[in-house]
């Protein structure tokens, strides 16, 4: 597809998030699954809900705009989704707490990188005069910031303490 407006630049990114949602949410799972912080585990847990959710509302604002949500593949996601396979699924560690703590930053980079998508999507969405669309994915975007904020209150809470 050739980007020759802004419209085109945001059906884009739409599709390159979509895809960013789909890989990290795996990811996501089996971070959980591996967490032994009840609370972390919930929380993940949680973030793959969201995620699931997320993606739910970018299939529909891509429908509503004739286009497949699957159109593009994230290559930021799939380093991030890698890196955390690495890191914290694949790593030997000693100390589950120290796993823990492994698994909360790599879950925010992800994280990260989903805020970063969902606030030029957002951005787009409210130039193009597109309420709606703006609506929902700042939705997103907001529950996925609060997603964050829990994972820094579990890390401060009482994770990196015992990692230490």
């Amino acid at each position: 597809m050739a980007m020759n407006s802004l419209k085109d630049v945001y059906i884009d990114q739409l599709q390159d998030l979509y895809s960013a949602c789909r890989q990290s949410l795996e990811c996501t799972t089996k971070l959980g699954e591996a967490a032994k912080d009840e609370e972390l585990g919930r929380a993940l847990k949680d973030g793959a809900t969201g995620i699931a959710d997320g993606m739910d509302k970018i299939a529909t604002i891509c429908g509503e705009h004739g286009v497949d949500p699957t159109g593009e593949h994230c290559k930021g996601m799939e380093g991030l989704v890698k890196e955390a396979k690495l890191h914290a699924l694949e790593e030997d560690y000693g100390d589950d707490d120290v796993r823990d703590a492994m698994i909360i930053s790599q879950y925010q980079r992800m994280v990260h990188y989903a805020i970063a998508g969902y606030g030029t999507v957002v951005a787009f969405a409210n130039r193009l005069g597109l309420d709606s669309d703006a609506d929902a994915l700042k939705t997103n975007l907001e529950e996925t910031k609060e997603g964050d904020v829990r994972m820094n209150k579990i890390a401060q809470g009482g994770v990196n303490e015992r990692a230490a």
